[in-house]
């Protein structure tokens, strides 16, 4: 079963999932009082990856909702199928709303490569959001070890600029296990891009991206 593609649906369909996207945005904004920073970047609609650190399942939701109206439109958080797609309602915001590239996360259960169906969405001219830890992180640890991912997208698409984003105190707004969110301030920095560089080892650009991500998080949290 391909669960990464989808058409475009019915004219009614889009329109729907227009009013919720700016519903949903309008909502995040509005429980969480982002104070979004963009620090060395510009609030652009160019096309980028927006690699992000992972404590809530919100995170991917806020990431979207903080961006501007263009660049928003234009950016898909890569999410897992096997959540977005558990029921109509979310499968209608994961699919229609945000337009999410859902990848299997059961290795044994996948009929695709996550990274052909990642790539061919940049080869389209969309922008990514995406969590190089690949799981929720929820140790003591800021960052959990970066998958190998986001090398192989950089190599494989070096225009795509890639931008670092921390996002503070959304694992307290967003508990595991809770449905209904704790109103609480929320902060979301935006970093300077990286680069891929040709020719670069694996282990040296996954340690300067988590570097380039970590220099953006608060001394502590809530701060």
């Amino acid at each position: 079963m391909r669960i990464g593609v989808f058409g475009e649906g019915t004219a009614a369909r889009g329109a729907a999932a227009s009013i919720a996207g700016r519903f949903l945005a309008g909502f995040a904004k509005f429980v969480t009082a982002p104070r979004i920073e963009w620090r060395g970047v510009a609030p652009t609609a160019r096309q980028r990856i927006y690699f992000a650190n992972h404590s809530s399942n919100g995170d991917a939701v806020l990431i979207w909702a903080s961006l501007p109206g263009a660049a928003r439109r234009r950016a898909r958080p890569v999410a897992a199928g096997d959540y977005w797609l558990t029921s109509k309602l979310r499968t209608f915001i994961g699919r229609d709303v945000f337009r999410a590239i859902l990848i299997e996360r059961r290795p044994d259960e996948r009929t695709e490569d996550p990274l052909e169906l990642i790539g061919e969405a940049l080869t389209k001219g969309d922008s990514l959001i995406l969590f190089p830890e690949g799981r929720r992180n929820d140790t003591e640890e800021r960052l959990l070890p970066f998958k190998s991912g986001i090398y192989h997208l950089g190599q494989a698409h070096p225009g795509v600029e890639l931008v670092p984003v921390w996002v503070a105190n959304l694992n307290h707004v967003m508990p595991r296990g809770e449905v209904v969110p704790i109103p609480l301030i929320c902060t979301v920095v935006f970093g300077a891009p990286i680069e891929a560089r040709e020719g670069e080892e694996k282990d040296a650009f996954l340690e300067r991206a988590r570097e380039a991500l970590l220099a953006l998080a608060p001394e502590r949290e809530g701060a």
